[in-house]
């Protein structure tokens, strides 16, 4: 394979990952400025970002204003359907079981995340709801600029500690 080959896969293996990974990443940020626990989610269809999302839970005031859920329902406008067979979901946080669930449901083919969740995560750290047999299964893949994401997490919580 030659040079200009490998250039190009890597693009779209891993530079491309990264670089929705890193535009979850400016969602996460902010969630982290209005005071929330900074997890920021995007969908990609057919290369194009059709929907963000943030963590709102406390400026809502809503259990389900996760980040996932929050892009899962501005792709369903996008898109005009609740399925979302052909989108990938790239989110700084290993899902809960809620987004786990709802990723199934809206029929999402593939999840890419960054850091784990050891005391939530649904996607390996507690328990893996996409090891299950539902009628959709989900690919996933942890650990995507998993360092920046933790980082910002750790920040966020010391930030928040300090304050009090």
């Amino acid at each position: 394979m030659n040079q200009d080959a490998v250039s190009v896969i890597r693009y779209y293996i891993v530079d491309k990952n990264e670089y929705y990974m890193k535009e979850a990443l400016k969602e996460a940020k902010k969630a982290y400025k209005i005071g929330e626990i900074p997890v920021g989610a995007i969908i990609v269809y057919n290369d194009q970002i059709i929907a963000r999302g943030y963590n709102k839970r406390e400026k809502n005031q809503s259990t389900i204003s996760h980040a996932e859920l929050e892009a899962i329902k501005k792709a369903n406008k996008k898109i005009g359907s609740w399925r979302l067979e052909d989108c990938i979901l790239y989110v700084t946080l290993e899902p809960c079981a809620m987004c786990a669930g709802a990723i199934i449901q809206a029929r999402i083919k593939e999840v890419y995340y960054s850091a784990k969740d050891p005391k939530t995560g649904a996607l390996g750290s507690v328990i893996n709801l996409f090891d299950h047999k539902f009628n959709h299964q989900v690919l996933y893949h942890g650990g995507l600029l998993e360092e920046q994401s933790k980082n910002l997490i750790q920040s966020f919580f010391k930030d928040l500690r300090n304050s009090k």
